[in-house]
């Protein structure tokens, strides 16, 4: 979609347009020129306010509903305000404490990126979106702790700080030491490799007959192994959290929009694609409405920024979804700040 450039518009026009474009984004109704009139800093008469108006729909910036006899900003008119009119400031320091707090005591990666998540959304009042990074886990440590004679807990400890549990079925009459020794072996001689280097020497240690542990310590260590390796193409890549928020008062008059934005919401995996085009830049990335085909229905909009790794790569994406009506001057700060603390997080 071609945007028409700031430029165009007379200081007139432009003055008219952002405030039809400010009381929209905070009602989220349409804008008559008798309320624009009304307003001391236009000084303009609601004849002259509605001339503008309509050079403005001519334009394909506004748009009337038949409903009423106010107007709206289209798609087109919100992605010029965006793009050439939007002034962002720096997160409030009381949103910005909200954040950092839901990730000062997060424990491991998942937890920090689900909490983030969950701050962005309640802070937005919209639905909080955060792509898992997508990466092979790096083996810092695995521990085989007993539960009882015929089962194990198997601790992973990642290089990113995660912890996860699996809980594996022994033989019968295992040696406990075996438990011990398989935990050793892969904390000395496998930490640092991501775990598909790791099996790889572990089989080559097998096949040469050097690996330096009895059959049963190695067949701990493969389970081990295999058991993070199986499941890592079932792992969710997206956190949603905060879709109530997208059933507040205002969505009342809208329920059929909303209702099919919760249904696009389920489709997990076209959503992290859109959020995967995002981790090409470096900047904070605005998708409206219809600019994106799997929000065309719903008309809504996604805001998302890249977070980076310890090596400065992109490995992942924050952001936020809700109705194209949101407050993009504040929540576009705020998740570039999510962003940035995430990167710091993880670094």
């Amino acid at each position: 979609m071609t945007t028409l450039p700031i430029t165009e518009l007379t200081t007139r026009a432009r003055d008219v347009f952002r405030m039809v474009v400010d009381a929209y984004l905070e009602t989220g109704q349409p804008v008559g020129s008798r309320t624009l009139s009304k307003l001391t800093a236009l000084n303009l008469s609601p004849a002259s306010i509605r001339n503008v108006m309509q050079d403005l729909e001519e334009f394909g910036l506004l748009a009337s509903p038949h409903t009423s006899a106010g107007r709206l900003p289209t798609e087109q008119g919100l992605r010029l305000f965006v793009d050439g009119m939007m002034q962002v400031a720096e997160p409030s320091a009381e949103d910005r404490a909200q954040i950092e707090a839901s990730l000062s005591d997060a424990g491991p990666i998942e937890s920090a990126l689900a909490q983030a998540t969950s701050a962005l959304s309640g802070l937005s009042a919209c639905a909080g979106l955060v792509l898992v990074p997508k990466h092979e886990r790096i083996l810092k440590q695995i521990a085989f702790v007993p539960l009882s004679a015929s089962q194990s807990l198997v601790v992973l400890v990642a290089g990113d700080g995660a912890v996860e549990n699996r809980v594996i079925d022994l033989p019968a009459g295992l040696n406990p030491s075996a438990l011990v020794e398989a935990g050793n072996y892969i904390t000395a001689m496998l930490a640092g490799l991501t775990l598909t280097e790791a099996m790889a020497r572990v089989r080559r240690e097998i096949e040469a007959e050097r690996i330096a542990i009895d059959r049963a310590a190695q067949d701990l260590v493969s389970r081990g192994l295999a058991i993070w390796s199986s499941d890592g193409a079932d792992r969710p890549v997206l956190i949603v959290r905060g879709q109530a928020n997208l059933l507040d008062d205002s969505a009342v008059g809208d329920l059929d929009r909303v209702r099919q934005l919760l249904d696009e919401l389920e489709t997990k995996q076209d959503i992290a694609h859109l959020l995967d085009s995002a981790r090409e830049g470096s900047a904070t990335r605005i998708f409206i409405g219809s600019e994106n085909k799997l929000f065309s229905l719903s008309g809504s909009s996604v805001i998302a920024a890249p977070y980076h790794g310890s090596d400065g790569r992109v490995v992942g994406v924050v952001g936020v979804i809700g109705p194209t009506r949101l407050n993009y001057a504040r929540i576009v700060p705020m998740v570039d700040f999510t962003a940035q603390s995430l990167s710091r997080l993880i670094r």
